[in-house]
Order: C-alpha cells, then structure tokens, then sequence
C-alpha cells in the first residue's frame, strides 16, 4: 500500500502548455484602443460594451492585472475545501487535501482581472505521484474585462482513483497564464487519496 505521507513532491520540468494549432493570440491593446476599434460593427460593439461594462470604476489593487486569490475542491453534497492562494503559497504543498477515493469532484479557480481585458486565460496543471508524471491537464478558462468582483473557472467533473493502490499522496503543479504565455500565478499544491474523508 502507497504511503501517504513524507514523499517529495519535485517540481515537474520542461512542461509546456500546448498550443492549438494554427491558432493565434490576439495583439495586446490597451482599454481606450479596444473601445474605439470597429465602431460600425453594432454587434461588436454589444459585445465590448459587456465586456468592459463598469471597467471604468474597477478596483485596483496592485500587482499584476490577473490576480488569482483561490484554489477550492468542489465535491457535491460536502463543503468546498478552499485553498488562499493570496499568501504565503510556498508551503501549500505541505498542506495536502484528503479527497476520498473514487470521489467525483471539480477543480474551481477564483481570480480578478483588474484593468486591461485579458485574452485565452488558461489553467493547467501537472499531477505526479512520488515524481513520476500521473495526469496532465490544460484548460481553456477564456478571455475577461475588469471587474471589482471575483469571477470563477471550473473544470470539468473528474472521478480520484479508487483502490488500494491508488491511495497516497499527489504532488499539483499549477500555472494560471494567459494567450501571451504571462505567468499570472505558478504554485505547487498536493493532496492524498484516502478510503474516505478523514
């Protein structure tokens, strides 16, 4: 039986977020040139308006344009597990999260985008188990104007392995970037799979 605690959780190297083929990032623009651009297009202009509505008056907290604040595990029927990712993120890691075996559950993302609009936001992770890549993922989360509030990616449902085997401890490595490959934020998480909650 995997032990589940005490393994090394080793940064994963050399891994790229693929790209979809022939697809290419948009030029980056500021505000003012976004609102002034294609005037005639009624159906465009709905759109940005959407897009930037309120942008004017967003809160400004500093930092970097995309600020990501919260990692939760949603599992139906239980509690979210919530994990702030606006402190000390160094040592997440060594905190893991018990999710029980065979478990469906989702991934959720809570971030601020607070001046400029921000094109193709993706989320994408690696999960390894005592260094050895398990799981890769990479999900689109989309393109989001200002806002003073919090606005939210989920990923699709995912069931945790089940069995003796695969109990133990995973080690995450996160990265939360944008269509100009701009880092927002990058942190290593972890959690056990255990035969149930506790």
């Amino acid at each position: 039986m995997a032990d589940s605690t005490g393994d090394d959780i080793k940064p994963i190297d050399n891994e790229e977020i693929e790209e979809t083929p022939g697809y290419q990032p948009p030029a980056q623009k500021s505000l003012k040139e976004i609102q002034d651009q294609d005037q005639d297009d009624e159906s465009l202009q709905k759109y940005k308006a959407q897009l930037l509505a309120g942008a004017e008056s967003v809160l400004d907290e500093g930092g970097e344009n995309v600020l990501v604040k919260q990692l939760a595990i949603k599992v139906q029927g239980r509690d979210d597990i919530k994990v702030d990712l606006t402190g000390d993120i160094t040592k997440l890691k060594d905190k893991p999260i018990v999710i029980k075996e065979g478990a469906e559950y989702r991934v959720e993302i809570s971030f601020r985008v607070q001046r400029e609009i921000v094109a193709g936001l993706k989320y994408f992770q690696v999960i390894s188990r005592k260094g050895i890549k398990v799981d890769k993922n990479d999900f689109m989360v989309g393109s989001y104007g200002p806002k003073t509030e919090v606005q939210s990616y989920m990923t699709p449902a995912e069931q945790a392995p089940s069995g003796m085997l695969s109990r133990g401890h995973y080690g995450v490595k996160s990265k939360f970037t944008d269509d100009d490959k701009k880092i927002y934020l990058e942190w290593e998480w972890s959690f056990d799979i255990k035969k149930d909650w506790m």
